[in-house]
């Protein structure tokens, strides 16, 4: 037997049955389920880092897209906002590495963080 505790996709249960095994499994709290999509993301970041595949990628938006929704917002909202920063701040297609600024810099007022 082999411990998991963790969070996995829905269908998983369905897999290890039709493959003839047993697990134990149950629904999550809302609050429960938000913290084990915070650690899910963490390890699929991981496995990106190791991996650098497109799976791996498509993993960790998977979980975001949970996120999302269980923070509730709609994967719209978030696509929208990702436009709004790439249109205000840029992406990452021109690969700018920034090696220093100035000491003081503006803060996004709204949400406190540095504009990079």
């Amino acid at each position: 037997m082999i411990k998991y505790n963790k969070l996995v996709r829905d269908k998983i249960p369905d897999i290890i049955k039709n493959d003839g095994r047993t697990a134990a499994y149950y629904t999550l709290l809302e609050e429960e389920y938000r913290i084990e999509l915070d650690k899910k993301l963490n390890e699929e970041v991981n496995e990106y880092q190791i991996d650098k595949n497109l799976e791996e990628m498509a993993d960790i938006l998977e979980v975001l897209y949970g996120i999302c929704k269980a923070r509730g917002f709609t994967v719209e909202e978030l696509e929208a906002k990702r436009k709004e920063k790439a249109l205000l701040r840029g992406n990452f297609d021109n690969r700018v590495f920034l090696e220093f600024a100035e000491d003081e810099y503006k803060t996004n007022d709204e949400t406190g963080s540095t504009f990079f």
